[in-house]
């Protein structure tokens, strides 16, 4: 019998265990990297970032008929959650649409932190056909994402932006006129280098792995920045309330990250507040959504 992931969204394509045969088919070079595992299932090695990476590649070919890759060292998602996040964020767009999900290239994402990977809006544009502008402080990320999207004939759908401050968010790198539907973030959520890894060291313990590896890879600010997650949302919070956007979301990773964001955002007066939990394999996730309208 097929043990369904419920935690996820029900419109996620991932509750189902992977299908390791025709993921294979998708993408002949996971071969090497699978091999039954303790229990007698089909598996990787998740403490490999090669397999990891491997793994993408044939998820997003099979499941979204995307063609990807990314350097070594840049942060490699797991994809059922950035899945999930996406599903999530359409029920959200709903609720002031008659309860019915809007789809197609007018409804506008912007996604802070964007990232090489740009997996936010290729799965978005996948799923819902919406249209994205992305935006990072990295150029090398940005080019490679760029890449990406021009090998999937997607040029049209997502844009890619530099954000040349690290000390704003939306400012400077949305144009004023512009309307936009939604933001989301995944935002750096450590305070220092330091604390990444350490965060690193206690997941591999929970999991009783003897590994240093960051499996998912990451640079420095796609991991950390000064003051961690809170820090980076209040800025993003104080800013938002200056953008022309319908609703403003951000995954929290930490739980006690929630009461610091909630007293800011009372002080940015919106006109709603709601914190959308997620289900994702052990870990326990959220976003935070804002509007003023």
């Amino acid at each position: 019998m097929t043990q369904l992931k419920t935690e996820l969204h029900p419109r996620n394509r991932h509750r189902a265990p992977y299908d390791f045969k025709q993921l294979i088919k998708s993408c002949p070079e996971l071969t090497k990297f699978v091999a039954k595992n303790s229990y007698g299932n089909e598996s990787i090695d998740f403490t490999n970032p090669i397999a990891v990476k491997t793994l993408n590649k044939a998820i997003l070919k099979e499941f979204y008929n995307i063609a990807w890759d990314i350097p070594e060292h840049f942060l490699c998602p797991p994809i059922p959650g950035r899945a999930d996040y996406i599903h999530y964020i359409a029920d959200l767009l709903a609720v002031t649409n008659k309860g019915i999900i809007p789809k197609g290239k007018k409804i506008t994402v912007i996604d802070i932190g964007v990232g090489a990977n740009c997996i936010y809006p290729l799965i978005g544009h996948r799923e819902y056909g919406w249209s994205f502008v992305g935006t990072d402080i990295d150029p090398l990320a940005i080019s490679i994402a760029d890449g990406i999207i021009a090998q999937n004939n997607l040029t049209d759908a997502i844009e890619i932006r530099l954000q040349k401050s690290s000390a704003h968010i939306f400012k400077d790198v949305l144009n004023d006129d512009a309307t936009y539907d939604v933001s989301m973030c995944n935002p750096p959520f450590h305070a220092t280098r330091a604390d990444a890894q350490a965060g690193t060291q206690r997941k591999w313990k929970n999991l009783k792995v003897q590994t240093n590896a960051l499996n998912f890879g990451g640079q420095n600010n796609e991991l950390w920045c000064p003051g961690g997650e809170v820090a980076f949302i209040k800025l993003m919070i104080k800013e938002s309330a200056h953008v022309n956007c319908k609703w403003f979301t951000t995954l929290v990773s930490k739980a006690s990250s929630l009461a610091p964001i909630y007293r800011a955002l009372e002080k940015a007066l919106p006109q709603e507040i709601r914190t959308v939990d997620m289900g994702q394999g052990q870990k326990k996730s959220r976003f935070v959504a804002w509007t003023f309208v």
